[in-house]
């Protein structure tokens, strides 16, 4: 399967072609034979082909400085917190009180950067198959990780995730993040997209723990690629999958996410604290759980907890750019077409019987 990358930007004569359609582009196919955007190139910073796919830092004029991988944008100036902030905040923060993440991929530090802001967090543990990228987006793209490889916190390593989790010495966490390269054939990442995968990360969450995984294109052209796909494999590896999705326009198209957990919800008051309400006897302010990430009651008090529990304002680290909770909302509100989708999904992804995005 050709994948377009800086190979394919077109040039051409002012002579031949309108003025519109002149000079330098990169065109990235969305759906196989069907939708393709284009971006006119003003850079390329950096093209070489790492030990696992080729790595290229380029420029464009919508969207500045972009990550591309195996001719797949992964992330750019002008959207990645789209990206980042969405795949991140709602996992930590329905987990409320996590102590430990693992973040599987993440390459451009940005996961690690988004996770770092939760005070709570004592450890991130970082695993990227590939040093290449991550040598490349320090060094290119420094505004992704915000200082955060200054941080103690963050314990940074490189190999493939799978092995790292099932090493007897790497413990336990409370929430598994998944900022992995999407199930391209032959790519480096399809076999994190398995049944026998998310069989294992359950394992290793702690009682209340949560992992959440990008899931490729969601848009209503392309939501059966692999989105619908990974939602019904994870839902057979845990008792709650919470779909979910953002637009990101560098990619093309609206971009989806599944969160998962086998506890029965969050609880309202973080362990140990109790409400300032009701007779101190255990009343059902200290005791009752918000029921899902749609629950209206969770909605009314996300940005108070955001808020409580999210750093904003150190030199480096603004106010989040997209994530709240009107957004939140707007997250877990899929269109009707991609939910019939899910619903009717029979496909589970295993080792044997893999899905490929395009």
């Amino acid at each position: 399967t050709h994948r377009p990358s800086i190979g394919d930007m077109a040039t051409s004569s002012s002579d031949a072609k309108p003025k519109m359609t002149s000079g330098f582009w990169f065109d990235e196919e969305i759906v196989e034979d069907a939708l393709t955007i284009r971006m006119r190139l003003e850079k390329v910073t950096h093209d070489e082909e790492s030990a696992f796919q080729r790595v290229q830092i380029i420029e464009t004029l919508p969207f500045g400085k972009t990550l591309v991988l195996d001719g797949k944008t992964q992330s750019a100036a002008r959207d990645e917190a789209m990206y980042h902030e969405t795949l991140v905040h709602p996992a930590l923060l329905w987990h409320g009180d996590a102590k430990r993440v693992y973040i599987g991929g993440g390459g451009e530090l940005a996961t690690a950067r988004e996770c770092l802001r939760h005070a709570s967090v004592e450890e991130v543990v970082m695993v990227d198959l590939d040093e290449k990228v991550v040598e490349m987006c320090r060094r290119h793209l420094p505004e992704w990780n915000a200082g955060t490889v200054a941080d103690p916190r963050l314990v940074l390593k490189f190999g493939d995730a799978r092995a790292f989790l099932l090493a007897e010495d790497s413990g336990t966490f409370d929430v598994v993040v998944l900022d992995i390269s999407d199930p391209i054939e032959a790519g480096p990442a399809v076999h994190l997209y398995t049944r026998e995968f998310y069989d294992l990360v359950a394992k290793k969450l702690n009682p209340g723990g949560v992992v959440v995984t990008q899931a490729g294109p969601a848009g209503v052209v392309n939501y059966d690629e692999c989105f619908t796909a990974i939602h019904n494999t994870l839902d057979k590896a845990f008792t709650h999958v919470a779909p979910f999705s953002t637009s990101i326009p560098s990619f093309g198209s609206d971009w989806g996410f599944n969160l998962a957990y086998n506890h029965d919800g969050r609880p309202r008051q973080p362990e140990g604290k109790k409400s300032d309400k009701g007779n101190g006897k255990g009343d059902a302010a200290e005791t009752t759980k918000f029921t899902s990430l749609r629950d209206p009651a969770y909605v009314a008090a996300l940005d108070a907890i955001i808020r409580d529990k999210i750093t904003t304002d150190t030199a480096q680290l603004g106010p989040l750019k997209h994530y709240d909770a009107e957004t939140h909302t707007n997250l877990f509100s899929l269109p009707k077409v991609v939910r019939q989708g899910i619903q009717k999904e029979d496909r589970v992804i295993t080792t044997d019987n893999p899905v490929f995005m395009y």
